[in-house]
C-alpha cells in the first residue's frame, strides 16, 4: 500500500472551487490543520462566513474526493468559519475588534428598515457569528423594543458603555440611554457626536459584523459613519412601490459618492400570503420593483421578504420574528438574506487577495 502524503490530500482538495471566490479551497487557505496518519486523514475546513450557504457541499465533496485516494480509510472534517476582517478607507477611525461594519439603510421611512436589521443581525448570530447592533436612528430609535430590552439600561466599565444582549446580539440605543419620552432634537454635529459615541465609548468586544441600522433618508448620521470608521457595505432596503424605488435610488447613490460599497438591495413587503389561503399571493406595494432597481445598476439583489402579521406581532413583543416563527415564510427570507449579506461582505473583504492571487499567476 503506497503511502499518503499531505500533498496527495492537498491535490484532491484543489478540485474544489468556491462560486463567490471562483478559486479551489486550497489556494485560498481554507484548509487548517491537516495531518495524515496511516490511513486516517484529518483537517479542518475553514470558511469565510458561518452562514456559508455551501459548507454541507464543501464537506461532503472533501470527504468524497479525499476517500478516494488508495489507502485511505478515514476522512475526519471538521467545518470552521473565520470572518475576515473588512478592508475599510485609510485614514477612517479604528475599530480594532470588530471586523465588518454594515450599514442598513433606506432612502424613506416606513420600509421596515430597523425589522430588517434587528432580523439580520439576529439571523447572523443563529450562524454562529458573533454580532453588535448600533442603532443609530437617532429620531425614531425602535430597536430596543423588537428586541424587547427596552427598560434595560447599559452598564458601564472602565468609562466604557457595556451594550445590552438580547437574543445573543450586542446592542445600543439613543432609546436605552434617554428617557423615552424625552424626544431627539439634535443638529448635525451633534449627531455627528452620538455616533462617535457609539463607536468609541461603547465596549463592543470582538465581532464578526457590527450592522448599524440608519436613519431613513441621506443625512448627517450616514455622513459620519463614513466619515469615522471603514464601512465595509451598504445594504439597502425597500419595497416594492415606486416612490421606495426612486427614494432608495438616491440613498445608493449617496453611498457612491463616499466611497462605500453597496452589498445589495433587500425588497421588503414584497407580496403577501393570507394565512388561510396559502396558495394565494397578492403584490400589495407592486412586483418586481427592487429587483429590477438592482439589475439596473448592477448591484446585487439579496432577495425578497414576504409582508405578515407575524412580523408585526413579532416586533411587537419584543421577540425578533426568526426566533419566535422560525418555520414562517419571512423567517426563512431573513434568514436566506442574512446567508446573502455575509456572503458578499466576504466577496468585498477578500477582493485584495484575490488580486493578489491573480497578479502572482
Amino acid at each position: 500500500m503506497s503511502q499518503i502524503t499531505e500533498q496527495a490530500v492537498l491535490d484532491q482538495l484543489k478540485n474544489i472551487i468556491d462560486p463567490d471566490l471562483r478559486k479551489d479551497i486550497v489556494t485560498l487557505g481554507f484548509i487548517k490543520d491537516l495531518a495524515v496518519s496511516g490511513g486516517d486523514v484529518s483537517f479542518r475546513i475553514v470558511l469565510t462566513t458561518p452562514a456559508c450557504p455551501v459548507k454541507e457541499a464543501f464537506e461532503e465533496d472533501a470527504k468524497r474526493l479525499v476517500g478516494s485516494i488508495e489507502g485511505v480509510t478515514d476522512v475526519k472534517i471538521i467545518m470552521d468559519a473565520e470572518v475576515p476582517k473588512g478592508r475599510g478607507i485609510a485614514g477612517n477611525m479604528a475599530l480594532p475588534n470588530v471586523k465588518n461594519i454594515i450599514a442598513v439603510s433606506s432612502g424613506k421611512g416606513g420600509v421596515g428598515k430597523s425589522t430588517v436589521a434587528v432580523n439580520l443581525a439576529v439571523s447572523l448570530a443563529l450562524d454562529g457569528a458573533k454580532v453588535g447592533l448600533m442603532d443609530a436612528d437617532v429620531y425614531g430609535p425602535n430597536v430596543p423594543l423588537m428586541l424587547g430590552v427596552a427598560d434595560k439600561q447599559p452598564g458601564v466599565f472602565n468609562n466604557k458603555i457595556i451594550p445590552v444582549e438580547a437574543y445573543g446580539i450586542r446592542m445600543i440605543s439613543m432609546a436605552v440611554l434617554a428617557p423615552p419620552d424625552k424626544p431627539m432634537i439634535l443638529r448635525g454635529p451633534m449627531l455627528h457626536g452620538v455616533v462617535r459615541q457609539f463607536l468609541t465609548d461603547v465596549d463592543w468586544g470582538e465581532l464578526d459584523y457590527l450592522v448599524v441600522d440608519m436613519p431613513p433618508g441621506t443625512g448627517d448620521v450616514q455622513l459620519s459613519l463614513a466619515q469615522l470608521v471603514p464601512v465595509q457595505g451598504a445594504v439597502l432596503v425597500t419595497t416594492p412601490q415606486t416612490v421606495s424605488i426612486a427614494d432608495v435610488l438616491r440613498a445608493l447613490k449617496m453611498f457612491e459618492t463616499v466611497s462605500i460599497p453597496v452589498l445589495g438591495i433587500i425588497e421588503n413587503m414584497s407580496y403577501f400570503i393570507p394565512p388561510d389561503m396559502p396558495e394565494k399571493r397578492y403584490n400589495i406595494f407592486g412586483e418586481g420593483g427592487g429587483r429590477r432597481l438592482a439589475e439596473e445598476y448592477n448591484v446585487p439583489f439579496l432577495g425578497e421578504v414576504p409582508l405578515g402579521m407575524e412580523v408585526r406581532q413579532a416586533g411587537d413583543n419584543g421577540i425578533p420574528v426568526v426566533v419566535s416563527d422560525p418555520d414562517s415564510p419571512q423567517s426563512k427570507a431573513f434568514r436566506a438574506v442574512a446567508e446573502e449579506v455575509a456572503r458578499h461582505i466576504s466577496i468585498e473583504a477578500m477582493k485584495p487577495d484575490l488580486i493578489i492571487m491573480s497578479r502572482a499567476k
